[in-house]
């Protein structure tokens, strides 16, 4: 056997070898999300960029809403925004792996890494993500047409039937649990998908059910960091998306770090 044969093997079982989990903390969570502010005020001007382009993408996005007067379409589709915005953070997982290697960051590096993420199955899982986003609509509109028909109401009308209503006050519950239910399964698909596809050559469906284990092996923890995600979405939502600008890059940073923490390098070595 050629000594180029033994290394193809040795390069395949190396790429196939069974990615291990580890069991993390709450302390890991926080300890993670301080390491994503402190990328993030270390290089902050690539955070800055790609959360405002998220930002002004959702303000776009919310203006056209309101022009073709579909308000009850803001939530869904600000909250549903989330679902495609790890594929963003490409860029951001780039800063943080030069900085943890102590390697200079670059626009160059940064561009060249987002750019790369479109050949690899990060693009199917962004695929998978929109379609995620088309699906989360869906059940939003239909949920609407449930409780409110074919009546289109305006904005601050649909706030005051959820405030002041029986009615308006169980699709605001409806809609938040089956919301609820469906952030809570596409975060088990996508937790770790995005930087595991970035930094190892694995496919998309594995990346998945990576993802779903770590979860499953992490539930408290990982939980945590569901809420801290969600927490970041209503300061962005609650700033009409300007917070995205911050928000979206420290998550970013974070989401890299609690990788790193769940799937340790030695097992690809």
């Amino acid at each position: 056997m050629t000594d180029v044969n033994v290394e193809t093997i040795r390069a395949n079982k190396k790429k196939h070898k069974a990615i291990q989990i580890n069991k993390i903390e709450y302390s890991d969570v926080i300890d993670s999300l301080g390491e994503g502010i402190r990328d993030f005020r270390g290089d902050w001007k690539y955070g800055l960029a790609i959360g405002g382009f998220y930002a002004i993408g959702g303000l776009f996005l919310l203006s056209l809403l309101n022009a073709f007067d579909l308000p009850y379409l803001f939530y869904p589709l600000t909250t549903g925004f989330a679902l495609v915005a790890p594929f963003s953070a490409a860029g951001l997982y780039e800063v943080s792996r030069r900085r943890e290697q102590g390697v200079d960051v670059s626009w160059g590096a940064v561009l060249s890494a987002m750019r790369l993420c479109c050949g690899k199955d990060l693009a199917w899982m962004a695929v998978v993500t929109v379609f995620s986003l088309i699906v989360w609509v869906d059940f939003a509109v239909f949920i609407y047409l449930m409780f409110f028909g074919l009546h289109a109401i305006t904005l601050p009308a649909l706030i005051e039937a959820i405030l002041t209503t029986p009615a308006g006050a169980l699709f605001f519950v409806v809609g938040n649990l089956f919301g609820a239910i469906f952030a809570l399964t596409v975060f088990s698909l996508t937790a770790v998908s995005f930087p595991l596809l970035y930094d190892r050559e694995v496919d998309f469906v594995t990346a998945m059910i990576t993802s779903v284990k770590s979860v499953a092996k992490n539930p408290g923890a990982m939980l945590s960091w569901l809420f801290i995600i969600g927490m970041a979405f209503i300061i962005s939502f609650a700033t009409l998306l300007f917070g995205l600008f911050f928000t979206l890059p420290i998550l970013g940073h974070a989401t890299w770090h609690l990788y790193r923490k769940l799937l340790p390098r030695e097992s690809v070595e």
